[in-house]
């Protein structure tokens, strides 16, 4: 069929010129740097977690956050409890945070809980904060993590958001995948934005507000199943520029089983398909009045997302006509759609491969896992297609992921530590071999975690 050929290339060819500036991005992220500047003012930091029946792993956030290479009378940690039946507050008390327990299952979400949190706060500790940082509790935060958002802090940045990285890559493919492509974000999409004075995006978790920004903007008011995405893009019309931090990272948890990634992704489709219908005209307005940011979040929620539907459509009906017209061209039609995904497993291992090379020592994983994630990572992200259209369907709402990967930042700092000494441990063999010489490693410095108990209070609704 002539014509299903000749709509694989119309729709190859919008799709490229669409995203072109995306293959440029990568370029700008491989040459650029950016050093940031020491800010001598150390800001008072309020950092929120949403939990949600999180007693596994809420403690090694919590701990993680206080053993911050900061002032520590500069840092307070609030939990919101969000509709718990285990022993997440207890827990998160005694790791010490103050803990707000939240009982409302008619407004279901992160949104609905951060919303809940920032208005305790207000009410029993209005003037502490200078800035918030939000983390998911299955997160662990590198130590420099705190000072590095206070540096941007003095950089001028409002909003800043981090190097997102996962601390259970190896758990499976699906964490892998998805863990790549985060890392892919922070490096290849953030990393560049910020190099060029464009507006970066948050992305779910580890990101900073300045108070005085958040009071502006009316409060935390994000209630729609990407209140991230919603946030990013009312900075991005409110000409508010999103500053990336790759010094800041931290390390969450990637759903390991295909259900629960399924799930989540489910949630992000629709989630984008609300934000398009409240925003797209404003974004589309903004873009061609010049915006780029608003050019880039229009790009990042819309054609994708429609050609990607569209395709499928078309290719079913292409399917369809043959049948119904005798023509029987079943071949031709499976032909133009195997093209179509054909170009899109290369652009997609190629996007992986680069991505894995650059971050190579950043992925906590071994070499196998590493290069078997980049042969599947154009399989997972093929999931989608289905995804989309069901998403358009289904009634996808909040569903708790489990979280099970009990891991300390000193943990992951370990793995780090024995990688260097390994390396080190090589290189010193190398060049007794060539100079008769000999050295030992020195060893790695563990930081030292700090925690404190407060009380908290129990809000019932």
């Amino acid at each position: 069929m002539s014509f299903i050929n000749i709509f694989v290339e119309v729709l190859f060819t919008i799709f490229t010129l669409c995203y072109l500036y995306q293959y440029i991005y990568i370029v700008i992220a491989l040459i650029t740097k950016k050093k940031l500047k020491r800010n001598p003012n150390k800001a008072r930091f309020a950092v929120l977690i949403c939990a949600r029946n999180e007693e596994t792993v809420i403690e090694n956030c919590i701990k993680s956050v206080l053993a911050q290479d900061y002032p520590k009378d500069r840092i307070k940690v609030y939990v919101a409890a969000d509709n718990c039946t285990d022993s997440t507050a207890e827990r998160a008390r005694n790791a010490g945070a103050a803990v707000y327990e939240r009982f409302n299952k008619e407004q279901i979400g992160k949104g609905y809980a951060l919303e809940f949190l920032f208005d305790r706060i207000n009410e029993d500790d209005p003037d502490f904060a200078e800035a918030y940082v939000i983390f998911d509790a299955d997160n662990v935060v590198d130590k420099n993590f705190i000072s590095a958002m206070n540096d941007m802090l003095g950089e001028g940045y409002n909003v800043s958001t981090c190097y997102r990285n996962t601390k259970n890559y190896s758990d499976s493919l699906v964490a892998a995948c998805s863990g790549l492509w985060f890392l892919r974000e922070s490096r290849y999409l953030n990393h560049p934005r910020m190099a060029i004075d464009s507006g970066c995006a948050v992305s779910g978790t580890g990101f900073m507000i300045k108070r005085d920004f958040l009071e502006k903007m009316g409060g935390w008011h994000y209630h729609i199943l990407i209140e991230d995405i919603q946030f990013t893009v009312e900075c991005a019309l409110a000409d508010e520029k999103i500053g990336y931090c790759r010094e800041a990272v931290v390390y969450d948890e990637q759903p390991k089983h295909f259900v629960a990634s399924w799930n989540q992704r489910m949630r992000w489709c629709k989630g984008y398909f609300e934000l398009l219908v409240r925003y797209g005209k404003r974004l589309l307005k903004k873009m061609l009045n010049g915006s780029f940011t608003c050019f880039d979040m229009f790009m990042n929620l819309s054609p994708a997302y429609f050609i990607s539907i569209i395709a499928q459509f078309v290719f079913v009906i292409g399917l369809f006509v043959s049948f119904f017209t005798g023509r029987m061209d079943y071949l031709g039609v499976l032909n133009s759609f195997a093209k179509l995904l054909g170009t899109g497993y290369l652009t997609l291992f190629l996007m992986g491969l680069i991505t894995t090379a650059s971050e190579w020592k950043m992925i906590k994983a071994s070499w196998f896992m590493k290069v078997i994630t980049i042969v599947f990572f154009p399989v997972y992200m093929a999931t989608y297609l289905p995804i989309t259209i069901i998403s358009l369907f289904s009634k996808a709402g909040w569903r708790p992921i489990p979280h099970s990967s009990n891991v300390s930042i000193d943990e992951l700092d370990s793995k780090n530590a024995k990688k260097d000494k390994q390396t080190e441990k090589s290189d010193k063999t190398e060049e007794n071999d060539r100079t008769d010489e000999s050295g030992k490693p020195e060893q790695s410095e563990k930081p030292e975690n700090f925690g404190k108990s407060s009380d908290g209070r129990s809000d019932k609704k």
